[in-house]
């Protein structure tokens, strides 16, 4: 007689079962018919375009899921160093048609539509795309995305989730016009809410030196919901997370505005609040935009910064139990890739986090946090480069302030006993740039506080060290690197071109040599 099983392994049990099965015509139609009638309450008489999309959509989630949950107890039993890659910006593109040929079912779906009287290429464009980036920095993240997954690595993107794209545009009489683009008004079929992670994230306030240390108090809360969407490996059934942070405020409505007749002052607050996660790049020509730029480059960095140690302290499967607590392995778990300037603030607030929350001394989290983060540079402007006003970060994150302050400081003691007198150096070098308004330089803050620092090309890699970052070079030569951009050949090659695909995978087997232990069988 087999032993009791335990609670974990009855959970595990039930949760992989058995994967979806979907790959057969017959099932395709089947879960389709299924998810129309129950999903979508409709039936063939009065289903439109897009409820047939949405239907086709939720059938391949539903294979989808299963590795989903399955990929995540994996990396929980066996605990490998996990890769966290922040980007303020994700061009994910459409989600159907890639899914299909990660999961290798997009023949069976095929078929499944042409028996079923409809045409999946029409079902695929009326997706929306989703409205998280507009540019190479965002479609390099997103195709890291794709290929780590099919690598096998255990990897988790992170973001924003805006309720608006960038925008849409129309010409009008022969001119541009912007428009928002409400990519979520029909809803996103791929994303799961994830409340019950729902983080606090700190605004304003000040600083209380107390017996323990500096303390942040007094702070505005703005609420960070994540919602979790699947990124599928190629071939291997492996399905990594992207979590992308929406902002809620902690009042939703005020009832005694609203009952004394000010119903607009009712729900200003939560709109205010909100705004953080409301649209990509708000125009920050202005102060407001400025600000609200800035908190939302924190808002995304705080909360996931706590959600990373949270999964890091607790690393049993099925268990929010903590069961690490020392700091000494956090390297040795923990990556953390800084795409471009907008992720700089994770420098100062993993020091805060480490020096003020949990306890360690300024050097140890230091060295931690230097080991823990690595940054990528996306251009080779020096104006284009981010530079916060000092007296904007001392009124929203007063202790941050102080941190980069003190890491500015430490920084040039170390760069004055290597470059004896050389003012001028120590000057180019600095956190601080005193030249009218005292501005932080967020470039100079990521390069001292990651381990490495990369380019994107070999001449872009270059130009950085012979140029735009030389100083910093000639101190450190070590940490500067090349990470020339590619390409997933899966959307790019497969997706895009598949006779020519066929052809290139006959001669090379380009598509077919796979490393079979990055599989989860």
């Amino acid at each position: 007689m087999s032993a009791p099983q335990s609670d974990i392994e009855k959970r595990k049990q039930i949760s992989v079962r058995g994967i979806a099965q979907v790959e057969n015509v017959t099932n395709v139609k089947k879960t389709f018919n299924r998810h129309l009638h129950y999903t979508l309450v409709k039936d063939r008489n009065v289903s439109t375009p897009r409820d047939y999309y949405f239907a086709l959509a939720h059938t391949v989630k539903d294979h989808l899921t299963s590795r989903w949950i399955r990929t995540q107890q994996y990396y929980y039993e066996r605990d490998p160093k996990r890769v966290y890659y922040l980007s303020l910006e994700y061009y994910m593109g459409r989600s159907l048609q890639n899914t299909m040929i990660n999961l290798g079912i997009q023949g069976a779906c095929d078929e499944a539509m042409y028996q079923l009287g409809l045409d999946i290429e029409e079902l695929e464009e009326l997706e929306e795309d989703a409205g998280l980036g507009n540019g190479g920095l965002g479609r390099l993240a997103a195709c890291f995305l794709d290929s780590m997954a099919t690598l096998g690595l255990a990897a988790y993107g992170y973001g924003i989730r805006y309720e608006y794209g960038i925008f849409a545009q129309k010409i009008v009489n022969g001119e541009q016009q912007e428009e928002p683009d409400d990519w979520l008004r029909f809803g996103n079929p791929w994303e799961k809410a994830r409340p019950e992670y729902m983080l606090p994230v700190n605004f304003y306030g000040r600083v209380e030196d107390t017996p323990t240390g500096k303390k942040w108090v007094d702070t505005q809360v703005v609420f960070a919901l994540p919602y979790d969407n699947p990124i599928p490996g190629y071939g291997n059934n492996v399905v990594n997370t992207l979590r992308l942070w929406s902002a809620k405020s902690p009042v939703e409505f005020n009832l005694k505005f609203f009952n004394d007749g000010d119903y607009i002052q009712a729900v200003i607050d939560r709109n205010i609040a909100e705004n953080i996660s409301r649209v990509l790049y708000p125009n920050d020509n202005f102060f407001e935009g400025k600000e609200l730029r800035l908190k939302q480059e924190y808002f995304m960095v705080a909360a996931t910064l706590q959600d990373i140690i949270r999964r890091y302290k607790s690393s049993r499967f099925g268990s929010r139990e903590v069961v690490r607590t020392g700091f000494d392995s956090f390297p040795d778990k923990v990556a953390i890739q800084l795409n471009d300037t907008h992720p700089s603030m994770a420098v100062p607030e993993l020091m805060r986090i480490l020096v003020d929350v949990e306890g360690l001394d300024w050097d140890k989290a230091w060295e931690l946090t230097k080991r823990t983060c690595a940054y990528t540079n996306h251009t080779v402007l020096p104006e284009a480069l981010e530079r916060w006003p000092c007296s904007m970060l001392e009124n929203i994150l007063p202790r941050h302030m102080q941190i980069i302050y003190h890491i500015n400081y430490l920084f040039m003691q170390d760069v004055s006993k290597r470059y004896p007198g050389d003012m001028d150096k120590m000057r180019r070098m600095s956190l601080i740039e005193e030249s009218g308004e005292k501005r932080v330089n967020m470039a100079h803050l990521c390069i001292v506080g990651s381990h490495a620092v990369n380019g994107v090309a070999a001449i872009h890699s270059q130009i950085l060290k012979d140029s735009v970052f030389r100083d910093f070079y000639e101190m450190d030569p070590e940490k500067f690197q090349n990470k020339t951009n590619g390409i997933t050949p899966r959307r790019w090659l497969l997706l895009c071109n598949p006779a020519l695909s066929d052809i290139i995978c006959e001669v090379t087997y380009f598509f077919q040599l796979k490393d079979k232990s990055n599989s989860l069988d």
